[in-house]
């Protein structure tokens, strides 16, 4: 626009101005060495203007062939980014077929001229994975790596699931520890911790991440509950796998009260001491268990116990029948701990009562070995076939 001005200025003025030096040319010398060059103010005027006009043409004329070698470029630049558009797609396709093979293929070619060349390249790396190609997986995992100087987490992600997937489950969770200390509520990098931290028996780790868990909503609330019972289940082995029934009791006293006081926890530690073949210990937390709170898991354990103590058992279950009513197992309990001390007629009481209240095969039999003891034979085989009558209707395929 200003050069449009500008030219019009200079039209309006040699409009204006020509005939006024029509008559009053001038004389122009230009001298040198070897020429000398004579010409008057007007001629001197033209071939300044044809000049310019002259720089203009060869500056359009330079400007439209660079302008067409930059459309050029940019026509082959846009053909490869249809391109590797185009097999993104294709590769999302065959993804869904399960043709790993093309998939990878499809990604890697064109990958740097693709829209997110990055997520090309990593998801690569997973279908080469998936072929068992772990070479070109670590080549295509290297060039994402190149390519992300901005966020490094989508490609640790990447490392660290390809790891899990090659069971290289301590380098799985090295990576998961660091990418916990930039991302640690990162939905994904918590599902990764937790199966690094599962797979290489983390127990403390996976309790720590629970909270953050939590606050991603990753996972339900029963699933945060089992991975927290697993977790626990874990250090209570590894405590007895160092030191036995004593490291286990040590490791027990030096909970926190809260976490003693779980019924799951609980009934973990009476399995464990019951194992390492200390009732006594196992015996002491079941009762304090089930007098705090009441547990059919806790009562279940009572008769695997090796007690010398059995008056205090019975004498507790006869507490929690009183307390919490006439509940069957505490009556099937009190019963077989009953018969390991030849005590039949309370035995059989107990059993009568359980049965009363619902039928079960094991009581059945446990009854008519106590009807046994008590010179009772005809009632004891009508218990049986009652048991027998029972089994077969709960299993009928057997």
């Amino acid at each position: 626009m200003l050069k449009v001005l500008l030219l019009f200025l200079l039209l309006i003025a040699g409009i204006v101005l020509g005939p006024v030096l029509a008559g009053h040319q001038g004389y122009v010398l230009i001298q040198t060495n070897s020429w000398n060059i004579e010409t008057s103010i007007t001629a001197l005027g033209i071939i300044l203007a044809l000049l310019i006009l002259a720089l203009f043409a060869i500056e359009w004329l330079l400007r439209r062939l660079l302008h067409t070698g930059s459309r050029t470029r940019g026509w082959f630049v846009g053909r490869k980014r249809r391109r590797a558009s185009k097999q993104t797609n294709l590769a999302l396709i065959k993804l869904a077929e399960g043709d790993y093979q093309q998939v990878e293929k499809l990604l890697s070619k064109n990958a740097d001229h693709a829209e997110q060349p990055v997520v090309n390249y990593l998801l690569a790396a997973e279908a080469a994975q998936q072929r068992g190609d772990d070479i070109r997986a670590n080549q295509h995992l290297a060039r994402a790596c190149e390519m992300s100087s901005g966020d490094p987490i989508p490609v640790e992600i990447t490392r660290v699931r390809l790891q899990l997937a090659r069971n290289e489950n301590h380098a799985a969770r090295h990576g998961v520890d660091r990418l916990l200390e930039v991302a640690p509520r990162h939905p994904e990098v918590l599902r990764l911790a937790e199966q690094a931290y599962i797979r290489t028996g983390a127990w403390s780790s996976l309790l720590d991440i629970l909270h953050s868990m939590e606050k991603a909503q990753v996972g339900d609330e029963a699933h945060r509950a089992a991975l927290e019972q697993q977790a626990w289940i874990g250090l209570m082995d590894q405590a007895r796998a160092d030191q036995g029934s004593e490291g286990l009791k040590a490791w027990w006293k030096n909970q926190s009260r809260k976490t003693r006081q779980q019924p799951a926890l609980q009934v973990a530690m009476a399995e464990h001491l019951i194992e390492c073949d200390d009732s006594e210990t196992a015996q002491q937390i079941i009762l304090d268990g089930l007098k705090r709170e009441y547990n059919d898991s806790l009562a279940m354990l009572i008769p695997r116990l090796q007690t010398t103590n059995p008056e205090q058992i019975e004498k507790a279950l006869r507490q929690l029948i009183k307390t919490h009513g006439d509940r069957p197992l505490l009556w099937s309990t009190l019963g077989q701990m009953l018969m390991k001390h030849a005590e039949w007629r309370e035995a059989s009481f107990a059993f009568r009562a359980a049965l009363k209240q619902r039928p079960d095969a094991y009581d059945y039999a446990w009854l008519a070995d106590t009807l046994d003891k008590l010179k009772q034979p005809e009632e004891a085989a009508a218990m049986r076939h009652d048991g027998l009558l029972l089994t077969l209707k709960n299993n009928p395929g057997s």
